[in-house]
């Protein structure tokens, strides 16, 4: 019931408060027709009372009886013509209590004392004139009534006892009959009551069910649904108006988030792209610088060495211009071209660019040919070259590892520099947009190498100690080519 919907616990109170009024009213009844049983027997037994006691008094009028005279005398012939007269049994008593006359009508045995109780007899004396008592005999109840029949001075002349046997064998079938006929009503106010109940909790949750369905279709892409409902509650009429004001703060306030989420996307990609195109150029004039120092037109080699730094210098040229044309064309970096690369080749070529006499390129021990995005795997080794080497700007004898790995169900690329390290709160930050711990850049590198690799389906890793260095692993599965 405390997990049950609106509906069903409307529907289940309204059947609970139908069955708890029909138990109420069955239990008033019986209790009824209960009291009403005892007040009718105990009227009658003081109807019957009156009567003996009338006739007593009659039997010793007509007779003369003297006070002087014992009162068995006149009685002890006349009781059984009472008895059979008024249909009852009774007992005469004497003002001490002994037994004077019987009047038996029928012969069931019913005890008849010989003396009234000590105990009633006391009752009798200090209390009232009449007292009845519920009796017990042979396992049948009787009310036992004794009371005093009086002359007309008011004087006791002995004591009446009237054993009274309650016979409620009508009333119970009458009990019986107006409950049977009462539940067969109170079984079609039952079924009433549940169709009235069924209607009347899917009146009351109707409403609720179109907002429920209304509030399913309302989000933050222009779909902002009022609720137009007729015929309801006032107090539901005031909450459908609450959430169409509602529904119209939001749609004004989705409107300048759409707006400001749209600046700063573009916000967020201008840095991106900005960042990009820093990578490259970075190494390009380092390349540069070195070629100036180092070249030596009059060397036999000449010509190879500047066809080598062309060619290198052309390669970051074309990712340059790739990043450009994709940022023109909708502001998204390069969308992923699989072209069979040599990874160990495209690495080498990307590792010439820095010049660091402490890079150390270990390729793998076969040729590893697989479909990749030559921009997208230089982007990957500048990004993460370019952080060993500010890693290891303060560090007397820099060390950069890059490992290539060819394994039968994937490839790995390792970098690993003994640098500074990254602090262990940061580890679990540095693939996020905008986080860095460096003073200078954006924090958008590791970011964009992660979305790379994982476009592959392959996952990048990291394990860095504090003043120690720091390992970068990608690997990325062969079959995703």
């Amino acid at each position: 019931m405390k997990n049950s919907s609106l509906r069903v616990r409307i529907f289940m109170t309204m059947i609970a408060l139908v069955l708890v009024a029909s138990a109420l009213i069955a239990g008033i009844t019986i209790y009824q027709y209960t009291e009403q049983a005892k007040d009718y027997h105990e009227h009658r037994l003081e109807r019957k009372e009156t009567q003996l006691e009338r006739s007593i008094l009659s039997i010793l009028e007509h007779n003369h009886w003297d006070e002087s005279q014992s009162l068995s005398t006149y009685l002890k012939d006349e009781v059984n013509s009472i008895s059979y007269i008024q249909n009852i049994n009774f007992n005469v008593y004497g003002l001490d209590g002994s037994l004077l006359a019987t009047g038996m009508y029928d012969q069931e045995l019913i005890p008849t004392p010989d003396k009234v109780p000590d105990a009633i007899m006391k009752v009798l004396d200090t209390r009232s004139d009449r007292h009845v008592n519920e009796t017990n005999i042979n396992g049948t109840n009787y009310l036992s009534s004794y009371r005093f029949v009086v002359d007309q001075k008011g004087a006791p002349i002995c004591i009446l006892h009237l054993p009274y046997y309650q016979d409620n064998s009508f009333n119970q079938r009458e009990l019986n009959e107006f409950l049977g006929r009462l539940t067969i009503v109170y079984l079609l106010l039952f079924l009433i009551a549940i169709g009235i109940a069924y209607l009347f909790s899917s009146y009351i949750t109707k409403s609720f069910k179109i907002i429920k369905d209304t509030l399913e279709h309302t989000d933050l892409d222009q779909r902002f649904k009022k609720i137009d409902v007729t015929n309801v509650s006032p107090e539901m009429r005031v909450f459908i108006e609450a959430y169409n004001s509602m529904i119209d703060q939001l749609k004004g306030s989705a409107e300048k988030l759409a707006k400001s989420e749209r600046e700063q996307a573009w916000r967020e990609m201008a840095k991106q792209v900005a960042h990009e195109i820093k990578n490259p150029l970075t190494p390009m004039r380092l390349n540069l610088q070195l070629f100036e120092q180092q070249f030596d037109p009059k060397s036999p080699n000449a010509k190879e060495e500047l066809r080598e730094h062309t060619q290198i210098l052309l390669e970051q040229i074309d990712t340059l211009s790739y990043i450009a044309s994709a940022f023109s064309d909708f502001a998204q970096m390069p969308a992923q071209q699989s072209e069979e690369i040599d990874v160990n080749k495209i690495t080498s070529l990307a590792l010439s660019l820095f010049s660091k006499p402490y890079i150390r390129f270990q390729p793998s021990e076969v040729d590893l040919l697989v479909k990749f995005d030559r921009t997208q795997l230089i982007r990957i080794i500048n990004n993460l070259v370019k952080n060993a080497i500010q890693a290891c700007d303060e560090q007397q004898n820099p060390l950069i590892e890059v490992v290539i790995l060819n394994l039968k169900s994937h490839f790995k690329i390792i970098i690993k520099d003994n640098g500074k390290g990254i602090a262990p709160e940061h580890i679990q930050k540095i693939f996020e947009p905008k986080f860095t711990t460096k003073s200078s850049g954006m924090g958008l590198g590791l970011g964009m190498v992660k979305s790379i690799v994982e476009n592959y389906m392959g996952k990048i890793s990291c394990e860095s100690q504090v003043g120690k260095g720091t390992v970068f692993t990608i690997e990325i599965p062969l079959k995703a080519f």
